[in-house]
């Protein structure tokens, strides 16, 4: 019986894929959902797609303009702004949704295929980075060797 091993690197010297912005519907935060091709025979297609998707309607949750926002926005000037040092926007309450999304996620499945996914607030809402934990970096392990 052999046994198979997995090395698992830490999430600086891993390989990443990286799911960028889509702005063909305007400049709401919306990620792509093509399937990339690095992550065949990592992870199912409907994980992914059930992921992105959520991301962007919890994003677009959080854009969608209604009766209380504006009032919000009416509240933050009548009170010179002061009203954000005690409570939170409707924004920020939805930035934690997706914190607490993409963290479930990654213990119920990303992390279970040896990937990790990163809050797209890390990277200032520009990509969805996915990190493969059983790789290395592509150029890492060479100049580690020659030092």
């Amino acid at each position: 019986m052999a046994q198979t091993q997995t090395t698992t690197l830490s999430q600086a010297n891993c390989r990443k894929v990286f799911v960028q912005r889509d702005f063909s519907e305007g400049g709401g935060v919306r990620f792509g959902t093509r399937f990339p091709a690095e992550l065949e025979g990592k992870i199912d297609r409907p994980l992914f797609d059930y992921t992105i998707n959520t991301l962007n309607s919890l994003y677009a949750e959080a854009e969608k303009g209604s009766c209380s926002t504006y009032c919000e926005g009416c509240m933050a000037c009548l009170t010179a702004y002061i009203i954000y040092f005690c409570a939170e926007t409707h924004y920020e309450k939805c930035l934690k949704k997706v914190n607490r999304f993409v963290h479930e996620q990654n213990e119920q499945v990303w992390t279970k295929h040896g990937l990790l996914l990163t809050d797209p607030t890390e990277r200032g809402l520009r990509v969805v980075e996915i990190s493969l934990l059983t790789e290395p970096e592509p150029g890492k392990g060479e100049q580690l060797q020659s030092a």
